[in-house]
């Protein structure tokens, strides 16, 4: 089975990039984010304080995570509820930032993005996909892109959901979830040392794909 890790920062684009990658190359794609924020979404609507790990913890008995394959895309079941909009809205995002640091919920997620890679080609991204949890990956990719150019990415995706975001309240949003992701003290973001960089700052997503695909290519070839 070939796995293809891919790394990076919010909103550089690396979740919208590995779908399309993966679907032109007949593999599995999974945006290991999207279980983080299903986790979230759970704990927003439960009304769980998110700010103790006790009760976070304690709250993952109560929920059944699936992944299943779509016809174009993965789909997220969370106690047989199929989740799409609801991960991306930014008080979701704030609970994932904080509980992507806990212990108990990296170890419940874990096994279920290794499983995945098991049995299938599969494009994994996330924040510690080349170090943590496909750390022999065959291709590992980091993709990133200045703050700035990030914040206006997330905040048209957002308003193209149909929400009425403040490019600013993302922007400091997205420099303190940078700072969180790479220094908090487990599995902490960062470029895996045999991670290829990739920074689309000035990549249109076409780019940025063709690019991946190019690095894909080159190392699959090689063995």
């Amino acid at each position: 089975m070939i796995s293809v890790a891919i790394d990076g920062p919010a909103g550089s684009g690396k979740s919208t990039v590995s779908k399309i990658v993966a679907q032109k190359l007949g593999f599995v794609h999974l945006d290991t984010g999207a279980l983080y924020r299903a986790i979230a979404y759970f704990i927003d609507k439960s009304d769980v304080d998110f700010s103790s790990e006790i009760d976070v913890k304690k709250c993952l008995k109560e929920i059944d995570l699936k992944v299943e394959k779509g016809a174009k895309e993965q789909k997220i079941l969370l106690n047989d509820k199929i989740l799409t909009t609801e991960l991306r809205s930014l008080n979701v995002t704030k609970i994932a930032s904080k509980i992507a640091s806990y212990k108990s919920v990296r170890d419940y997620l874990l096994e279920l993005q290794r499983s995945f890679a098991k049995t299938q080609n599969v494009v994994m991204d996330g924040r510690d996909i080349g170090t943590v949890v496909l750390p022999d990956a065959l291709v590992k990719i980091f993709i990133t892109a200045s703050p700035e150019v990030r914040a206006k990415r997330r905040f048209e995706q957002i308003s193209g959901d149909g929400e009425k975001p403040d490019y600013e309240e993302i922007l400091t949003s997205i420099k303190k979830r940078d700072y969180e992701d790479t220094h908090r003290k487990i599995a902490p973001l960062k470029r895996a040392d045999d991670a290829i960089l990739v920074d689309n700052s000035d990549m249109d997503l076409n780019q940025t794909v063709e690019n991946v695909l190019d690095i894909i290519k080159e190392r699959t070839e090689k063995i």
